[in-house]
């Protein structure tokens, strides 16, 4: 039976080539030039897929997509937009649209884009009508889950990756560079690596380089190469990272590293596409798409003078934000649970989980150094581990013992040192005597005093367990942590 797809565009030369194309390879199609026409088409028609442009002569894009969603939600509808409107297509994306297509359309990237709409939507009403469904296979991102022995990146399930997600499939097909922001350890590198793989470059290389791991010295030769004898020290040609990744994708990370002078040079190239070697005379034609990625943001380095405002805003046609860890509570354990698969693979081993404890253990930590830690926190548990789960003795003392560091004396060598496979639970501190101001009456000082009281009276029903009283303040421990030694709570 063939699939049927609705096209729906105030431009009747479009309709036509639509359905002419669309009929060629398969499709029963039906058109309409007016948002109001295509909803009375779209309940006598039924289509697979509706194709809309988004800016129609009676509606826009959302209220057709709204009417759509309300009648047939199961129905994949794609938006076709121009370049300008990308916010847009975010936008619409979020409210239920599968994908968009830009301006000027080609009639390939038309296709596949269909068949992967159509191809999910029968997956997903497969797994509606399946009586069985595991865990492990059911997720908002569908079939596009590997396995976690094979896949180098999992996004998670929980709101903040299911977006995450969203942003990567939105902006993968496209050329657009792409700027990154996350804190060390947060999966940069992993996720510039999955748009890659989502792009019609993926068959050509993806080179990374980490800009704040090179000298100011050697950062032009590394991203443009040189020729023999360009500098003391030069003995050979070199082809630099640019032309290692053309055809494909270049990611520099810790992008706002580089020196004032090679940004300079980089833009050049971003502009007009060649480059020249250091000490080199010919220009070499580069054909690279480029991912940057920075744990601060550029436009603040930019008003510093630390960082080319010009540059900036050359690779900010698209910007990605990687929550934190701490950020995606929901998904902890299933990162965890990647991992020790994947270390499993690695070693050889049948470790089938983590004891309650440490389950515990890992949703009251802070995580400062994001999925990077965990991985490796869960690689060496996974070696010491003998039985079929992790237990409590295994992690290490900085993640049992968090609590206890926090509000550990620096110059008191007189505490006693906690065995690393025992938990500890910190001793509830003294409070100190309150330092009592000189009599000022201001809105400030009120809202402080306020605060230390709740704040104290909190910990004292709690018994002073941090985690019950940031829960009870509605607020994370992070936050606790730096409210209690603002207020000299913290000793």
């Amino acid at each position: 039976m063939e699939n049927r797809i609705l096209v729906i565009d105030d431009d009747t030369d479009i309709c036509l080539l639509l359905r002419r194309f669309l009929t060629k390879n398969g499709f029963e199609v039906a058109i309409a030039h007016t948002g109001a026409t295509g909803l009375a088409t779209l309940e006598e028609f039924r289509p697979d897929l509706v194709l809309t442009d988004f800016r129609l002569g009676d509606m826009d894009g959302t209220t057709i997509l709204t009417n759509i969603k309300e009648k047939f939600p199961s129905v994949p509808v794609l938006i076709i937009t121009g370049y300008s409107d990308i916010k847009i297509a975010i936008n619409v994306m979020k409210q239920g649209a599968y994908d968009y297509i830009t301006k000027p359309l080609f009639p390939d990237e038309i296709l596949l884009t269909i068949k992967k709409a159509l191809k999910a939507s029968q997956e997903a009403s497969e797994a509606d009508t399946t009586v069985e469904v595991t865990n492990t296979t059911s997720s908002p991102t569908g079939s596009r889950r590997k396995s976690s022995t094979q896949a180098q990146y999992i996004f998670g399930e929980g709101p903040e990756s299911v977006y995450l997600y969203k942003q990567v499939d939105l902006v993968a097909p496209t050329n657009y560079s792409v700027l990154i922001y996350g804190e060390s350890g947060s999966g940069k590198e992993a996720v510039a690596l999955e748009i890659h793989k989502r792009s019609k470059r993926a068959n050509g290389p993806f080179i990374a380089m980490d800009c704040g791991a090179i000298s100011k010295e050697l950062a032009a030769s590394e991203l443009f190469g040189h020729e023999k004898g360009s500098f003391t020290g030069a003995v050979g040609q070199k082809i630099g990272h640019f032309e290692m990744a053309n055809g494909g994708t270049l990611f520099l990370d810790e992008v706002g590293n580089l020196p004032y002078d090679v940004q300079m040079s980089l833009l050049r190239v971003v502009q007009e596409r060649k480059l020249r070697r250091i000490g080199g005379n010919r220009e070499i034609d580069v054909d690279v798409r480029l991912i940057v990625a920075s744990n601060e943001r550029l436009i603040e380095a930019a008003r510093k003078g630390k960082f080319r405002e010009d540059l900036y805003y050359r690779f900010n046609e698209f910007s990605i934000d990687v929550p934190p860890l701490r950020d995606r509570r929901s998904d902890l354990l299933t990162f965890a649970q990647f991992f020790l698969d994947k270390t499993n693979a690695e070693l050889s081993k049948q470790v089938k989980g983590f004891t309650p404890e440490v389950e515990r253990a890992f949703k009251e930590y802070p995580w400062p150094g994001n999925l990077r830690e965990m991985r490796n926190i869960i690689r060496r548990s996974t070696l010491l581990t003998e039985g079929d789960k992790i237990d409590i003795r295994t992690l290490p003392f900085e993640l049992i013992n968090y609590d206890r560091l926090l509000f550990l004396e620096p110059n008191n060598p007189s505490l006693p040192e906690p065995s690393p496979y025992t938990s500890y639970e910190a001793p509830a501190p003294s409070i100190p005597a309150k330092v009592v101001p000189a009599p000022k009456v201001d809105l400030k000082s009120a809202a402080l005093e306020a605060e230390y009281e709740m704040i104290l009276n909190v910990l004292k029903q709690v018994n002073f367990n941090k985690s019950k009283a940031a829960q009870a303040l509605g607020i994370d421990r992070k936050t606790l942590y730096n409210k209690m030694k603002n207020i000299n709570l913290s000793n």
